[in-house]
């Protein structure tokens, strides 16, 4: 008795919304749930997705990693077919027997699905357009896949057949430069990649049997040091092949990949944000206007008038000795946390305030980072002592205790640390359908939420916290302008100096992060639009007596990546079709 108690009270929590979701049971959903538990049979009961989900995590990374040559034919086809056998899968799903998180992770994992598909494809047409330069080489592309299972190689042939792709190579360099060089340096660098990627797996293959089999020892030592050197002076031939009207460098030392339009607005409906380009840097003009206009309300408070980049000057200077900031930071972390608690704003789970730790930034990262990263440890910028007079200042200057009154709580709680805490112990798998909409856009909506809630002390807080919400909607400006190819990286650094009041050096950093780094080309926009969208939500919700503030803000932890389109369906109880595409105007 005491087991089928058990069994039905699970069913029951699964059905109200309470073993992920303990914090959204409005009544009138609890009584259909409870009738749905009195019809439905226990097979029905389980989330069938969550298995699914796992599954195809698994063969996608088990994929990658035997076929590990990501510029290759058969990387490219193999993964294709694998988008295509899921997509298959899922259209065979019973969607309308689903509930609602069933329905949710469809949605999510359809989606997946259809945005990788599509750049894979966009990715091979890139790579179909230089992969010629690989011709020469396939004759050895059967060494190293014959490696995976050990096949034992015929090394005198093998040594041979090295001989003559050297030669090849050779006589194919020679040949193309008397011919048309690629139309832009990012097919040379593409070209160039595909060379090093081949390079990569022949030396992982020949390390397999080299001094393990003294044969192929005996044979091979000399071709392969031959080889490496002809590989390597291959792809560095291909990196400067391209026409020399096309600019790679504007001087900034920058080098991105711009995406253009088409493939942007892509990526945006992909994360369920129904804007135009034009549209959303419209949205971060205006944002950076109201900025502006709240900076010159501070800058007056301060005596400087409509001056506000001197009353920004004038905040700088309040940086923190060498070697006090960390223990700073700490009191702005434990100050964040008190805030929100106080106010009943969420719910911070005790292990989620012991466990986050603190961690120093080196000045190499530094140059593509300058200021706060964060999650379980907050990483800290400061200067060292490799750094110039000049970089030193910097650092200071610009993680300085006042701006850092918005960033310290962005990395920890309830920002980024609190996001990864709940992430780890809700709808886990659902981690695969990281969006930067959600993760930065919930660290920023508290930054606008603790700003409506007088967070910011004074004057000199609120020029601090306004100087990084102006340079979210800068991010939205350049970042867009960038990927449209109408700004170039020098512009967008110039214009973090003269609009935002960057120091030069921080606003290289940023730009350099921005189109360098590990980040995709929404992530600097995704900011602010994130943002906007969890504060409409907000909105929304607690206005019509949906949900209390708390309520709503426990409840988005509970349900990790989920876009926040996806989420305001999910609270409001709305039918999710199958075919469900964005429409939210959250900014409307």
């Amino acid at each position: 008795m005491i087991f089928i108690g058990f069994l039905f009270f699970s069913y029951f929590r699964y059905f109200t919304g309470c073993i992920y979701q303990p914090y959204l049971v409005p009544m009138k959903k609890s009584l259909v749930c409870i009738v749905l538990f009195l019809s439905v049979s226990p097979p029905l009961l389980a989330n069938r997705m969550y298995p699914l989900v796992m599954e195809y995590q698994a063969d996608r990374a088990a994929l990658s990693r035997t076929y590990a040559n990501p510029l290759s034919e058969e990387f490219f086809k193999r993964m294709d077919r694998l988008y295509q056998d899921w997509q298959v899968r899922l259209e065979a799903l019973p969607y309308n027997q689903f509930s609602e998180d069933e329905k949710l992770d469809f949605l999510l994992l359809n989606n997946h699905l259809e945005k990788s598909r599509y750049f894979h494809q966009l990715e091979q047409e890139e790579f179909n357009e230089v992969k010629f330069v690989l011709d020469i080489l396939l004759p050895l592309e059967p060494f190293y896949k014959g490696r995976r299972r050990a096949e034992s190689p015929q090394p005198e042939k093998l040594s041979l057949l090295f001989y003559e792709v050297e030669q090849a190579i050779a006589a194919t360099v020679k040949t193309l430069k008397d011919q048309t060089p690629f139309g832009s340096w990012q097919q040379a660098e593409l070209a160039a990649s595909a060379v090093e990627a081949f390079r990569t797996r022949l030396t992982e293959a020949y390390s397999f049997y080299v001094d393990y089999d003294p044969d192929f020892t005996w044979w091979m030592k000399s071709p392969m040091k031959k080889m490496d050197k002809a590989l390597s002076d291959y792809a560095d031939f291909l990196k400067d092949f391209y026409e020399n009207t096309d600019v790679k460098d504007d001087g900034s030392g920058i080098v991105g990949k711009p995406m253009g339009k088409e493939a942007i607005e892509k990526e945006l409906r992909f994360n369920y944000i129904p804007y135009s380009v034009e549209e959303l840097i419209r949205i971060g003009e205006e944002q950076y206007a109201w900025c502006e206009a709240e900076m010159i309300q501070a800058s007056t408070e301060l005596g400087f008038g409509n001056d506000w980049k001197a009353a920004l000057e004038m905040v700088k200077d309040t940086y923190a000795p060498p070697g006090r900031w960390p223990e700073m930071v700490v009191e702005l972390a434990n100050e964040a946390t008190q805030f929100v608690e106080e106010r009943d704003l969420i719910t911070v789970p005790a292990l989620a305030k012991e466990t986050w730790r603190t961690t120093m930034m080196t000045a190499e990262a530094q140059r593509v980072n300058p200021f706060f990263l964060g999650g379980e440890s907050i990483i800290i910028s400061y200067p060292t002592s490799e750094m110039t007079h000049e970089e030193k200042m910097m650092s200071m200057r610009g993680n300085n205790p006042h701006f850092s009154r918005s960033t310290v709580h962005h990395e920890l709680i309830p920002g980024h640390h609190l996001q990864q805490f709940m992430n780890q112990r809700h709808f886990p798998h659902r981690r695969l359908f990281n969006n930067p909409f959600w993760v930065e856009g919930w660290a920023l909506y508290w930054e606008f939420n603790l700003w409506d809630k007088d967070f910011p002390r004074n004057a000199e807080d609120r020029v601090g916290m306004l100087f990084w919400r102006m340079h979210r909607a800068a991010r939205i400006i350049f970042s867009l302008n960038y990927h449209l190819n109408q700004w170039t990286p020098q512009q967008c650094i110039d214009f973090l100096v003269e609009r935002v009041g960057h120091e030069r050096k921080n606003a290289e950093a940023e730009v350099r992060r921005s189109f360098e780094g590990r980040y995709g080309p929404l992530y600097q926009l995704a900011y602010m639009i994130g943002g906007l969208q969890f504060y409409a939500l907000k909105a929304e919700v607690t206005s019509t007596g949906l949900l209390s503030e708390k309520d709503f803000h426990d409840f988005v932890m509970t349900q990790n990546y989920v876009p926040v389109e996806l989420l305001r369906a999910r609270i409001k109880g709305m039918v999710l079709p199958k075919d469900f595409e964005t429409q939210w105007r959250f900014m409307d």
